[in-house]
């Protein structure tokens, strides 16, 4: 069994834990650090892990570090990480959003194996989607052991280039916000025309959850199924022009851009300034 350490223990942190004791890792095998007295009682309580203050001893003998801290945070660890990271030389797996592979080996250690991941909070329940990008150093057994953590949260994706990361960003990493921001309109937008609250709510997540079901277990595309719930001339056809009137598709382009940008423009502010 692989020894699993976790820095950091937010939601994140939580969801993959979670789903590696689901899926039989023992819970011997897997560890968390966090500053916060609170947090570590939580999750040592709630998972029956080890729980630590001092990030070193967390991740000492680890064969998998899952760096699950703010990105700010990543570089005042090396002074702390680093001599062990080269004592050890476990895969780093980075979740956090903006740090390029780059960075974290000038950070670490260039020639350590090191996965950058844009995983998205539904892995909090087990329908997450995470994409990875891997280092020149990180070998084949090693790229298994990485996709089986995240494979325990949901979908999983390697891209070669890392540049795609902030795109995926765009896409899956903010796109559960999207969604809810639909939902809230759609709910709003019911109960102005008179629809109770509550039925409002269930009404719409229902819909949208037969929707996503439809879509990822069909081998049809949304073109394709959008276009067979669509009757000319019907009420889904008026929804969609109004839709198209209003400039949806520009609308989300323009949003999925804002969020690529900001995913780079992270990675600028972790650059270390200028002597």
């Amino acid at each position: 069994m692989p020894r699993i350490a976790f820095v950091g223990a937010g939601n994140m942190a939580r969801s993959l834990i979670g789903g590696l004791v689901r899926t039989g890792l023992p819970a011997a095998s897997i560890r968390a650090s966090s500053p916060s007295e609170e947090t570590r009682q939580l999750v040592g309580r709630t998972f029956g892990i080890a729980t630590f203050a001092d990030n070193a001893r967390c991740v000492e003998e680890a064969d998998l570090v899952i760096l699950a801290t703010k990105p700010a945070k990543l570089p005042e660890l090396q002074l702390e990480l680093a001599p062990l990271f080269r004592q050890y030389r476990p895969v780093l797996l980075s979740v956090a959003a903006g740090a390029q592979l780059q960075q974290l080996g000038r950070w670490f250690g260039a020639s350590l194996p090191i996965i950058r991941c844009m995983p998205n909070t539904p892995a909090l329940i087990g329908a997450g989607a995470s994409v990875l990008s891997a280092n020149r150093h990180v070998s084949a057994p090693q790229r298994a052991m990485a996709q089986q953590v995240l494979d325990t949260c949901g979908l999983t994706r390697w891209v070669d280039d890392e540049n795609l990361i902030d795109v995926v960003t765009g896409l899956s990493g903010s796109g559960p916000a999207y969604f809810f921001a639909l939902v809230e309109a759609m709910e709003q937008a019911a109960i102005a025309q008179g629809l109770p609250p509550d039925t409002a709510r269930a009404l719409a997540a229902q819909t949208c959850l037969g929707a996503g079901r439809m879509l990822a277990e069909s081998h049809e595309s949304a073109t394709v199924l959008r276009q067979r719930v669509t009757s000319p001339r019907g009420t889904t056809q008026a929804a969609l022009d109004s839709f198209a009137a209003d400039g949806l598709p520009s609308m989300v382009s323009r949003a999925m851009q804002a969020a690529t940008e900001r995913s780079r423009q992270l990675a600028l502010q972790l650059e270390e300034p200028t002597p």
